[in-house]
């Protein structure tokens, strides 16, 4: 008996030991993913309070010795013509992104509520049919969609990019949402159902409710798809009055030189908004992904 005694005793401190190794090896890696994202950040916020001459220094000048937001009043102001294209910029990829966000949600919450609640010929196909989309990249739909938008006539303007992000974004959405509905148990429904309630009337008042973090999560995801895209928006708009945050960046870029802290600003400010949606929204989106990936 004092023989089993010592074993176990000794056997504990080796398994806590062991656990504990592992916490901090997750601890460590979870340090380095956050330095490895921050460190671009805080680079190219640096960057965009420095000079033109001091941003393109060798070795570089780790913090300015006068640091100026001259950058972002010329990116804010107005009255002038950089101003002007970086405000009319924004204003087209904050209008593509809210609207692609919008139908997605419109969308997908029915599409993945059928798929979830209901029974019909062909259900399981029709579902990883819509998830097949995403097995190739995008790349390779390029050329077949600028040929359909220019048939249509949508080639420089922003229906393009609405109709391709949303066609895009529409299967991780509906595959998202559904995993949620079924974790909400259908007798809650049904309770509704017996006292009255249509099935309408209790997908609004029962389901919608339920189901909160996860369209909150599809939006996000929707939103940040349709923000930080290029090649689409490069491909059907031309027109300077059109392009959208991403492909309008690149007018910082000139042939014989090019503006790094005009750049660097841009691109931070382009990335504080989809920063600030997602730290405010962050508990609902893992909510959902957490929700939406186990079967309770």
């Amino acid at each position: 008996m004092s023989r089993l005694a010592e074993t176990t005793s000794r056997g504990r401190p080796h398994r806590r030991m062991r656990v504990d190794g592992w916490r901090w090896a997750g601890r460590i890696f979870l340090l380095f993913m956050l330095i490895y994202t921050a460190v671009p950040m805080i680079w190219m916020l640096i960057t965009s309070i420095k000079s033109g001459f001091a941003a393109t220094q060798f070795p570089p000048q780790w913090w300015p010795n006068e640091p100026t937001l001259a950058s972002y009043k010329k990116l804010l102001d107005p009255q002038n013509s950089v101003g002007q294209d970086f405000l009319r910029f924004f204003w087209n990829s904050l209008f593509v992104s809210t609207v692609t966000t919008i139908l997605s949600v419109i969308v997908a919450v029915p599409a993945a509520y059928a798929f979830s609640r209901f029974t019909f010929p062909g259900r399981n196909f029709l579902f990883f049919a819509v998830l097949l989309r995403n097995m190739f990249p995008a790349v390779i739909f390029l050329v077949p969609l600028f040929i359909l938008m220019r048939a249509i006539g949508l080639v420089n303007t922003h229906g393009s990019l609405i109709l391709t992000y949303l066609t895009f974004g529409l299967p991780l959405a509906i595959w998202l949402l559904k995993g949620f509905y079924d974790n909400i148990p259908v007798q809650l429904e049904q309770a509704a159902r017996i006292d009255g309630a249509t099935r309408f009337q209790a997908f609004i008042m029962i389901v919608m409710p339920l189901s909160t973090p996860g369209i909150i999560a599809t939006a996000i995801y929707s939103f940040i798809g349709a923000w930080n895209e290029y090649i689409y928006a490069y491909t059907f708009l031309s027109k300077n009055e059109q392009l959208t945050l991403p492909v309008g960046i690149q007018r910082f870029f000139s042939e014989n030189t090019t503006d790094f802290p005009g750049l660097m600003a841009a691109s931070f400010m382009m990335s504080v908004p989809v920063v600030v949606l997602f730290l405010v929204l962050q508990r609902y989106f893992v909510r959902a992904l957490t929700e939406g990936a186990v079967k309770h």
